[in-house]
């Protein structure tokens, strides 16, 4: 673990590696705050290093299906509006403009559109022909539609650059250039310094970022970042006719930037020029250390700038003059295969090392998302959290295996191929493949489990075998987007598990194990939960942060006197956890979802399947809701949890991956007289939407408190302090500003699945998004959980929810909508 922080000083010394766009951000975002004795080194010249901020086209589009990626950019675009550099400014908003020709990419589009509303960015949907008005190379009848975003727009990247880092140097910051990293010093598990082919830069906080070379600097202190630089093609056109005149009188691009995401393009306007940039081609990966730096790039204009291979570019050139033929009185005189980064789930590379204190990363950042970025950054460096939702940006949300060069390889080079693709929510990667699976895999296999995947593991979404049980049930079908990955399967598997008992495959739950002397007092402190109660006892409960704000939520169960098992949601907790350990050495913290498998078994009849078999009393008086106990099932010892996720009576039964498939094998055969069935997760989240369960990363994130997201139960006020109680324990339960709220809806084609927008009748503006959706099987109605104003949730409110092209019918509703009265689970 690092050591403790040393002393603090007046200002701590900061050295930013990277003088690119992300660097010269973040320098200025640390001066704001009053971190003013920042250094900030290059290899290359000062603001025109080499890297991707050197030579990128500087396009700005917001619009992103991940709310913090859009935040990122809304951010950025306000920012650089305000900049000036060289008497010139920094952003010029022309607008953005998505060009629509097959059917299901306009469908994509009012999908995107719906994003964009969701997170507050100005959007709208285009006819052809005011497509054609807007930008004079577009054809109204070579296209179907377009979005339009008026806030989007080309920004200048080096003057941006150039702007931040000398509004950084005037409060204090200093910039060095051809300074060549070559090493980080540390001492203590805290870094000390930087070295440099001109001397060594004493530092109390080092920050990465250096782009492409980010993973050599990074590798210095033993961290591994999972980044790959990847060629992508980007080309000028001569003189284009047809765009005489197109320069406003102040010099400036007065046109749309264009995207033609069906065919991997986009342009934008120089004067009377076009600059095209594709994804289209094969994937190019380059081996950051062999990138080179400024002074061996040779004759190429600098590292990041690779030879054009027109080879690859011909199917572009040929979609362009499909789309805008108007290119065809000119051709592509120049052009390069420019550097840029993409990660193993194309989101940045944001946080602290958790093995060396003091070195940070903001990397894998794009123009788009630059100043966003730094100033979140900046906020988790000087007060110690952020206003961004981070949680998908942690440098530290890796499973080891997604850290290996074969995983980053493969999962880079396919993030490239599908940058511009229209993702369904729930497809799944298809290599590599299979990597985790539960030690019953095999009894998956045989019983037709359709697997997607998660974390690396395969999680079986629904099985074939259970295919018969759909006749004479009501199983409603949802519309063609929500079809996909899904069966009507996946209802009777839902409604048997309320009618029967139904086997879970709960391995993919991460798993921790807190151990040691002081772990109780350790879980008070940093929990919600009353961890010093008997040995038996299992909680629900939060992890917040000093404002109060949500972290995370799991499971404590107190196994024994100094032995908790954890329920955790991602590497994220456990990286919590262990910077909030006590110095002492007296508890501990470990990972032990490999060395334990789980089954749940739930369902009115799970007492019945389950008894027989075990040498404990499950009754409600032997062991009851919320309580944990070991025992064995035959044979196998298990660790019991009578906690469930879907709203039945049962149990998360724990025990070793060698007795797995054993496991399985014995309730399976017990269960048969009971019509027990293997259920998966399209019936589990259905279940869970209809109790009103929460999923954090998804229905709640860092940026809300427990109030606004229904989880106030968990706060404990009869215990001492925690992290987070003093933000907490004066706020009004009912005093938020916004909500999450369980809407209804009636038609089963209706069902949505995140994201999307949310109305007053009759009104374009969106007062909230959609979080998580489903079917609710067993209740017969369609179940949305949204983010609204208070104004807005009080039960039985109208809604509407903006779905692709249309608006559906929604009303709020008291949750939980299935037993709300929590009888069944304590039956």
């Amino acid at each position: 673990m690092p050591a403790p922080d040393p002393a603090p000083r007046a200002t701590p010394r900061v050295v930013v590696i990277g003088a690119g766009i992300v660097g010269c951000a973040l320098a200025d975002e640390l001066t704001m705050r009053g971190y003013t004795d920042v250094t900030v080194v290059d290899q290359g010249d000062v603001y025109t290093t080499g890297g991707s901020t050197s030579h990128a086209p500087g396009l700005v589009f917001q619009t992103s299906g991940a709310k913090a990626m859009s935040d990122f950019a809304s951010y950025t675009v306000r920012k650089y509006e305000t900049l000036r550099h060289d008497g010139r400014p920094c952003f010029n908003a022309v607008g953005g403009l998505e060009l629509a020709v097959a059917p299901e990419r306009l469908d994509e589009l009012h999908r995107r559109c719906g994003w964009a509303r969701s997170w507050g960015i100005e959007a709208r949907i285009l006819s052809p022909e005011e497509c054609a008005e807007m930008h004079p190379l577009v054809e109204a009848d070579r296209i179907l539609g377009g979005l339009y975003t008026p806030a989007d727009g080309l920004a200048n990247a080096v003057g941006a650059a150039a702007a931040q880092g000398e509004a950084a140097v005037w409060r204090g910051a200093r910039f060095l250039p051809r300074h060549e990293v070559t090493d980080i010093e540390v001492s203590g598990g805290r870094v000390t310094g930087v070295v440099t082919d001109q001397g060594t830069i004493e530092a109390d906080l080092v920050v990465c970022s250096a782009g492409m070379w980010g993973p050599r600097i990074a590798g210095m202190v033993g961290m591994t970042l999972p980044l790959t630089p990847l060629a992508h093609q980007f080309g000028w056109t001569g003189r284009v006719p047809a765009l005489s005149g197109a320069v406003g009188q102040d010099g400036e691009e007065r046109h749309p930037i264009l995207r033609y995401q069906e065919r991997d393009l986009y342009y934008r306007g120089d004067g009377e020029r076009v600059g095209i940039g594709y994804y289209g081609h094969r994937p190019m990966p380059v081996d950051p250390a062999a990138i080179g730096s400024p002074a061996t790039a040779g004759d190429r204009p600098m590292p990041s700038m690779l030879p054009f291979t027109p080879e690859d570019f011909a199917p572009a050139w040929s979609d362009t003059l499909g789309l805008l033929p108007a290119l065809g009185d000119t051709k592509v005189e120049e052009g390069f295969n420019g550097l840029f980064s993409f990660t193993p789930d194309n989101m940045p590379l944001i946080g602290e090392s958790p093995d060396v204190a003091g070195f940070w990363v903001a990397e894998a950042v794009w123009i788009t998302h630059s100043a966003g970025v730094a100033r979140a950054t900046a906020e988790r460096i000087v007060d110690g959290q952020s206003t961004f939702d981070l949680h998908a940006c942690d440098i530290n949300r890796f499973q080891p295996h997604q850290l290996a060069p074969s995983y980053m390889l493969e999962r880079d080079c396919q993030n490239f191929v599908e940058v511009y693709d229209a993702i369904h929510p729930q497809q799944p990667m298809e290599e590599p493949r299979p990597l985790r699976v539960a030690p019953f895999y095999s009894r998956q296999t045989e019983l037709g489990a359709f697997q997607l995947e998660a974390s690396g593991w395969e999680r079986p979404h629904w099985y074939e075998a259970n295919a018969d049980l759909v006749a004479d049930r009501d199983i409603a079908t949802p519309g063609p987007w929500a079809r996909r990955y899904w069966s009507p399967i996946i209802g009777a598997e839902a409604q048997i598990t309320r009618e029967r008992v139904a086997l879970y495959d709960m391995s993919s739950l991460m798993r921790a194990e807190v151990t040691g002397p002081g772990s109780a007092e350790f879980l008070d402190r940093v929990t919600t939960a009353r961890a010093q109660r008997v040995p038996g006892a299992v909680s629900y409960c939060l992890l917040l942060d000093e404002r109060g704000h949500l972290r995370g939520d799991i499971t404590i169960a107190r196994v024994s006197e100094n032995h908790f098992q954890l329920g955790v949601n991602s590497q994220l907790d456990l990286d919590w956890l262990r910077r909030h350990l006590p110095e002492d050495g007296t508890v501990q913290v470990r990972d032990i979802t490999s060395q334990t498998t789980c089954i749940g078994v739930w369902g009115p009849l799970a007492r019945d399947l389950v008894q027989p078999l075990a040498d404990h009393d499950l009754s409600n008086d032997g062991l009851r809701y919320f309580r944990c106990a070991r025992f064995h099932v035959n044979e196998v010892p298990v660790l019991a949890m009578r906690v469930s996720y879907v709203g039945e009576l049962g149990w998360e039964l724990y025990t070793t991956p060698d007795l797995g498939l054993r496991l399985w094998d014995t309730l399976w055969r017990a269960g048969q007289p009971l019509g027990v069935i293997a259920a998966g997760r399209g019936a589990f989240n259905s279940l869970r939407l209809e109790k009103g369960y929460r999923a954090f990363g998804v229905d709640m994130t860092d940026e809300h408190d427990p109030y606004e997201a229904g989880v106030g139960f968990a706060l404990r006020m009869n215990k001492g302090d925690y992290i987070g109680r003093s933000a907490v324990e004066d706020r009004d339960p009912d005093s938020v500003r916004r909500k999450l709220t369980c809407l209804t809806f009636a038609d089963p084609a209706d069902t949505v699945m995140g994201g999307e927008p949310v109305y007053h009748p009759g009104d374009d503006s969106a007062i909230g998004y959609v979080t998580s959706a489903g079917w609710g099987y067993t209740i017969g109605t369609g179940i949305a959980y949204a983010w609204v104003p208070p104004s807005a949730s009080a039960p039985g409110s109208e809604l509407e929810i903006g779905y692709f092209d249309r608006r559906v019918p929604a009303t709020t509703a008291t949750d939980p909508l299935f037993d709300p009265d929590m009888k069944r689970l304590r039956v």
